[in-house]
Parts: C-alpha cells; sequence; structure tokens
C-alpha cells in the first residue's frame, strides 16, 4: 500500500535528521514528511507526481453531494490544500454540479461577486473554499451542509470556518461532516489534539510560528506508530 511504504520512508527520515540534525532543524524536516502523509489521505498524487490520483475523500464527497442536490440542498467544502481544491473542481465539472471557488489568489473584490452568487443561487450549488481565506468575513447562510475534507488541526480555525453558515440570518440546521481516513496519520493527529492540545496546534501549524518547538522524538513516534 502506498501509504504504508511512505511511512516507513518517513520514519526513516525522521530517524535519520534526529541522529545527524539539530533538534530544531529535525522536528522542521519531520514537519514536513507528516506533511507529505496528510497529502496522500487526499489524493496520493499530491505528494508524488505520477502516484495513483484515486481519492476515496472525492469518491465519498461526490456521493453526498449528489444526494443533497437531489434534496436542493447547497454546501460549503473547505480544504487547506488548493491543490487538493483543483482535484475536487475537476471532480465536481466531470459529474455537471454547479459551483464556486474562493481561495487566497481570489482577488478581494470578487469575493463579494461570489458570495452574492451563492447566497443568491435558486439552485443547489457547491461553494469550494480553501480553509484560510475563509475563515472570516463571509456570511454563508444557504449553505445547509459543511465539509471538512482534512480537518484543520487548530479546531478553533476550523470552527471559524464552519460558522461562515451560522451567521446572521440562518433559519435553518447546518449539518457539519468532518472526513478523516482511519488507521493513518489523520486519526493520530486528532488523538493527540485530546491529548496535547498545545502540541497539536505547534503540529497543525507546521511549526510556522517557532520551527515546531516542542516537538518531541516521541511524538513523532506515536503519529507513525
Amino acid at each position: 500500500m502506498f501509504y504504508q511504504r511512505t511511512v516507513e520512508e518517513v520514519r526513516k527520515q525522521i530517524e535519520e535528521a534526529f541522529a545527524n540534525r539539530s533538534p530544531g532543524q529535525a522536528r522542521i524536516i519531520a514537519l514536513t514528511a507528516i506533511l507529505r502523509l496528510r497529502q496522500i489521505c487526499l489524493a496520493p498524487v499530491l505528494a508524488l507526481p505520477g502516484a495513483p490520483d484515486s481519492s476515496p475523500k472525492l469518491d465519498f464527497l461526490l456521493e453526498q453531494l449528489d444526494e443533497l442536490r437531489d434534496e436542493g440542498h447547497c454546501a460549503l467544502v473547505f480544504s487547506q490544500f488548493t491543490s487538493y481544491l483543483d482535484i475536487v473542481e475537476a471532480g465536481l465539472k466531470k459529474h455537471g454540479f454547479l459551483y464556486l471557488r474562493l481561495d487566497g489568489s481570489t482577488p478581494v473584490p470578487q469575493r463579494k461577486n461570489l458570495v452574492n452568487s451563492f447566497q443568491n443561487s435558486e439552485i443547489p450549488i457547491v461553494f469550494l473554499i480553501s480553509l484560510k481565506a475563509g475563515g472570516k468575513g463571509l456570511n454563508l447562510t444557504r449553505a445547509t451542509y459543511v465539509y471538512h475534507l482534512d480537518p484543520w488541526w487548530n479546531p478553533a480555525v476550523e470552527n471559524q470556518a464552519s460558522d461562515r453558515a451560522h451567521r446572521i440570518g440562518q433559519t435553518r440546521q447546518v449539518t457539519i461532516t468532518r472526513l478523516v481516513m482511519r488507521h493513518t496519520i489523520e486519526e493520530k493527529m486528532m488523538l493527540l489534539k485530546e491529548q496535547k492540545l498545545k502540541l497539536y496546534k505547534a503540529i497543525l501549524d507546521e511549526g510556522a510560528a517557532d520551527g515546531g518547538a516542542g516537538l518531541t522524538r516521541e511524538d513523532f513516534d506515536f503519529l507513525l506508530g
């Protein structure tokens, strides 16, 4: 299995890093390696060009959205990886879904037009949004379903995104679904979130603030165990 092979590769990389590099350098290497595993959980091709382009999460999402379309629902779909949004967008287009997309490259003036198009749509529509771009300032009460394709490791950011559908004016129940691959790094990181919230935040922010300070060799062993 491609994922398991990569886990073994990552484990060796981390062992070598902690044996031959400074703790700070080793943590950065380990965080980068973990990022590969997170991408594989979405679609192997994200981590390795030429790898299988299958995506169980996308297959599941398309099934869900097909049912929602028949029932007249609109949905928000979040991912932190714009490269994965590309794959999802292609899937939506192939299956004839009406959709919009907003990410960090979307010009500010166009954001308002996209929001208005979504809010005023009279037919079911899917709104693809990168997590950081959709975290603030959007009122998307037309949505009754929210999907997080790669749950954000910082729960505050993820909840802030979900709240786009809970703004003033929302009169319907909103259903939020987080897609987590079982027996993978995603599941381990969700467990780590419960055990070490502060450490978990350092991992999921990919050490942006402090190079992953606070992560230990034992923590990486847990994630890859």
